[in-house]
């Protein structure tokens, strides 16, 4: 890990991180993840000078699995239990940091500025997702409904809870339910 992690930036907000998470987990969630993919969506998250190896990815990929288990969660309640099961296992108490490296001051529940990726994942995703889930009293996101998908996705607006990860999940299955009902 660089000391380029982070997890509340000023001016960035949970939902950021939120969707930070979502992504990393789209390309964490393959069979081979690979390590361009992985650097592209951290430096795409303004995590700069990204050093990554396989290892790291596949710390992430652990790691991944595991915040997977939010965006399954039936309710808000059983995505607060995933969320304290792993914040207690994983977080340590908050601290602020700016690495020095003039990124401002931001809160961070990892163990160390230069821990390890999968620990970092694990509590920034963690801490933001729980955020999310106390601003709206409901989980903080859910997995794809679409058939052969399931992919994780976050609730980052208002209006009515989301059932699939994209527009074209959601636009396949209506269109297969469409034909369903003509024949």
């Amino acid at each position: 890990m660089t000391s380029a992690q982070q997890d509340f930036l000023p001016g960035r907000s949970a939902r950021a991180g939120a969707q930070r998470a979502v992504d990393l987990l789209a390309v964490l969630l393959v069979p081979e993840p690979s390590v361009s993919a992985v650097r592209s969506v951290l430096e795409a998250h303004g995590e700069t000078s990204v050093e990554l190896g396989p290892s790291d990815v596949a710390s992430l990929r652990e790691a991944a699995s595991e915040l997977r288990e939010v965006f399954a969660a039936r309710d808000a309640a059983e995505a607060a239990g995933v969320l304290n099961r792993l914040l207690a296992r994983y977080a340590h108490a908050p601290r602020l940091t700016d690495h020095d490296a003039g990124f401002g001051w931001h809160l961070h529940v990892d163990a160390a500025d230069d821990g390890p990726w999968g620990a970092w994942l694990v509590t920034s995703s963690a801490l933001v997702l729980a955020v999310l889930l106390a601003d709206r009293q409901a989980p903080p996101g859910g997995l794809c409904a679409a058939s052969g998908c399931g992919k994780p996705f976050a609730h980052l607006g208002g209006g009515s809870p989301r059932r699939y990860c994209s527009t074209r999940c959601a636009t396949r299955e209506r269109v297969a339910a469409h034909r369903r009902k003509r024949s």
